[in-house]
């Protein structure tokens, strides 16, 4: 992250950050919740042991935490709802020079996150540097990048009836592409369409091995249809600035969730929700949810009045990839040190949680912690009104 700046001004800057005016509550505290959600499914205690509804699902289904990153993609479209209306005044140079600044310095955080700490240690133990060239270029920011990237584009050259028309045609066509250009099973692991187009332009050292394969869930065909999710965060912000927050608003947000929800379930049986692949059903799964979610939140926050209860997720929505970074830079430092034969993490989940309880109730007060220590960090920064600016 770079150019640390402070503020005057109780406005959050960033790529997820939306301008000081017109700012929405809900829409601050769902960015907000949604960090907090990726830090505590992101850092157990013990990845033995988790409860259910903290895992992936295993391939084909969903899981509440199958609904975090979407949702993070989501919010960053709510933000260019507000956002990219100070580009129409922009030179068309300077509009492009931004946007693919902005894209070049997320993906290079993720790229040196996936590095960090640039050393490791070989079987006998010995600290030795990290062979650079197997390193995995897709990750998280990568697609967050990519995804604003593109969207920023369709934005900002289609317009909101283009933005609508070019999400319909790329959810269309990416299960068209699923189903013709994958194997005799289309949406399995071996034989999915991602896995072939990913394979022509990342060597397989650089792609994740956590599927057993070099299959990347974060990759390059699978960003298309995550881009989706992020025209949808900027359509739902448009369409609250519109309408403003009101019993209305709340109710057709609410509908428009439930059937993009009923359609996905649907969907389901024809391309399967799933998220490695990022399939069709999964986003309009995940938009659904959300759009549920932020009607919730309008209504809790900004109808009924219960501001109190979203001064938590602040926090972390006013630096949120920030926090995120952190979180991730300081887990790995953990993981890195150790005491004796055990890493420093390990030692402290032992330590001071193990000793008072046990297996995954352990696990996740571990990651409750985590996060609680990143929301202190996240605090203090706020009321020093330090906010990180990409």
């Amino acid at each position: 992250m770079n150019n640390v700046v402070t503020a005057k001004t109780n406005a959050a800057t960033g790529l997820l950050q939306a301008s000081s005016s017109g700012r929405y509550l809900a829409l601050d505290v769902l960015r907000g919740l949604t960090v907090a959600l990726m830090i505590v499914v992101n850092n157990p205690g013990s990845w033995g042991s988790i409860y259910a509804p903290f895992k992936h699902a295993a391939w084909h289904g969903f899981t509440i935490t199958d609904l975090v990153f979407p949702s993070f993609l989501f919010a960053v479209g709510n933000a260019m709802s507000f956002s990219m209306r100070k580009f129409e005044s922009y030179p068309e140079s300077a509009f492009l020079k931004k946007v693919f600044k902005r894209t070049a310095l997320i993906f290079l955080i993720g790229l040196f996150l996936n590095l960090f700490p640039f050393i490791t240690r070989d079987p006998e133990g010995q600290i030795v540097l990290k062979d650079f060239t197997a390193v995995r270029i897709m990750g998280v920011l990568q697609r967050i990048a990519l995804c604003y990237c593109i969207a920023s584009l369709v934005v900002h050259y289609l317009r909101y009836k283009g933005t609508l028309a070019f999400g319909f045609i790329t959810l269309l066509a990416y299960w068209a592409i699923s189903y013709f250009f994958g194997g005799s099973d289309p949406y399995s692991l071996e034989g999915n369409a991602a896995l072939k187009f990913d394979r022509l332009l990342l060597p397989e050292e650089n792609m994740y091995k956590g599927f057993g394969i070099p299959f990347d869930p974060e990759g390059l065909l699978s960003s298309l249809p995550a881009t989706v999710n992020v025209l949808a965060g900027y359509i739902a912000g448009i369409f609250i600035q519109k309408h403003g927050n009101n019993g209305t608003t709340v109710f057709k947000l609410s509908i428009a969730g439930a059937v993009l929800v009923a359609i996905a379930l649907l969907w389901d049986f024809y391309f399967p929700i799933n998220k490695p692949l990022w399939t069709s059903s999964y986003v309009l799964h995940s938009v659904g949810l959300s759009l549920l979610i932020l009607a919730a939140l309008i209504y809790i926050l900004e109808i009924a009045g219960l501001v109190r209860l979203g001064h938590f997720f602040e926090a972390f929505g006013k630096n949120p990839l920030f926090i995120f970074a952190l979180a991730t830079l300081l887990i790995k430092a953990l993981n890195f040190i150790r005491i004796g034969d055990i890493s420093l993490q390990k030692w402290l989940y032992e330590h001071l949680f193990l000793t008072w309880s046990e297996g995954k109730t352990a696990s996740l007060l571990f990651a409750l912690s985590y996060m609680l220590l990143m929301w202190v960090i996240g605090f203090w920064m706020d009321r020093k009104k330090i906010y990180v600016k990409v």
